[in-house]
């Protein structure tokens, strides 16, 4: 049995990341994610491991490359314009192929924006976000306690298939507070990097590297790492299906589905049959749940705090076997359970009297 405690999210990330065994961690400071910096700045050490204060957002993920080319568990977290700033660097840590954990508390945007929770970093995160051609294996958790169960299973995954995992989460999930039980404070076993660059004695020498100047010689990089990718998207599918029999299905993912199950709950209390999709991998795409539902489904409507992002994927998976509708709020703002009711109850009524 783990143990139980009340915390915030941003202070859970951090004790998760500790007990998975995360060995180096690259701070700098941004809104609404700052928590998780200070709580590391206490417990790295306390734990002997490392904790840096980067200069800037760019020294950090760059940090982060070092770390994880040296074969440790790296991390590094910030919010919004923050991660926009790492981008480069992601790019080249997915082309050198090391793995490492990063984690966005998404704000309001485009710009500076506003420091309340938002979705708009999606495209970002699921579609390479920086130069080439590349994937990150990205979480949307919805709960302080998947933040947690996220982010260990974020440094197993990282260490799998030698790639960056992004945790997706948003402003809300980062301040508030929940009961969260973590796994017992053992040793964790970590796994052997035989490509690592730790010292070629007794051993021929490994280069860590993302430039490949000849087109040929990248060209075959390329597809390498696009068969790990479609490896990826084979076994790494998660996700929640609520109701598979329904004829209405919401979809959101963290925050916002919350709020969009409690609107499907008062559908349901009213007669009608709503279910819920709720992704937690945002890439790969569960394309697997609209599958199961699309023989009956009459209509999807997607909800999100975001001008209209994830809708885009809740398309190509339908392949337009069914009406997607999209709802949602921008800046900061939250869509609260009559909203989403009300636009539900809308394409419910359209649907009969058609």
């Amino acid at each position: 049995m783990g143990e139980l405690l009340l915390m915030k999210g941003n202070e859970a990330i951090g004790e998760a990341a500790i007990r998975a065994g995360c060995q180096a961690y690259f701070a700098y400071p941004i809104t609404p994610q700052n928590e998780l910096g200070e709580y590391l700045a206490r417990r790295m050490p306390e734990e002997s491991r490392v904790f840096l204060q980067a200069e800037s957002e760019v020294a950090a993920i760059n940090m982060v490359y070092g770390a994880a080319g040296a074969g440790a568990r790296a991390m590094t977290s910030s919010s919004s314009p923050g991660i926009s700033l790492k981008q480069e660097g992601i790019s080249y840590i997915a082309a050198a192929e090391l793995p490492c954990v990063i984690v966005n508390m998404v704000r309001g945007g485009p710009g500076l924006g506003s420091i309340q929770p938002a979705q708009s970093d999606y495209f970002q995160a699921t579609k390479g976000g920086g130069h080439g051609d590349y994937r990150l294996i990205v979480f949307g958790p919805s709960t302080i306690q998947e933040l947690v169960d996220l982010t260990g299973l974020a440094f197993e995954l990282a260490d799998k298939y030698r790639n960056p995992v992004m945790i997706l989460g948003d402003g809300a999930l980062g301040q508030m507070m929940e009961p969260v039980e973590f796994p017992a404070m053992d040793e964790v076993t970590l796994p052997l990097k035989p490509w690592a660059t730790t010292g070629m004695k007794g051993r021929p020498q490994n280069v860590i590297n993302s430039l490949h100047l000849d087109p040929e010689d990248l060209d075959r990089h390329n597809a390498h790492l696009q068969e790990k990718y479609r490896a990826i998207a084979r076994q790494e599918v998660r996700y929640e299906l609520e109701n598979q029999d329904a004829d209405y299905f919401l979809v959101a993912y963290g925050t916002t589905a919350r709020v969009a199950r409690n609107a499907m709950h008062k559908a349901q209390g009213e007669g009608h049959r709503v279910g819920l999709i709720r992704p937690v991998t945002l890439w790969p795409f569960p394309d697997a749940a609209f599958a199961k539902v699309l023989d009956r489904a009459r209509a999807f409507l997607t909800v999100e705090m975001s001008a209209g992002q994830m809708v885009e994927d809740v398309r190509l998976a339908v392949n337009g076997r069914a009406p997607v509708h999209f709802y949602g709020r921008t800046g900061g703002v939250i869509p609260s359970q009559q909203e989403i009711y009300e636009a539900l109850i809308k394409i419910i009524q359209g649907g009969e009297k058609a």
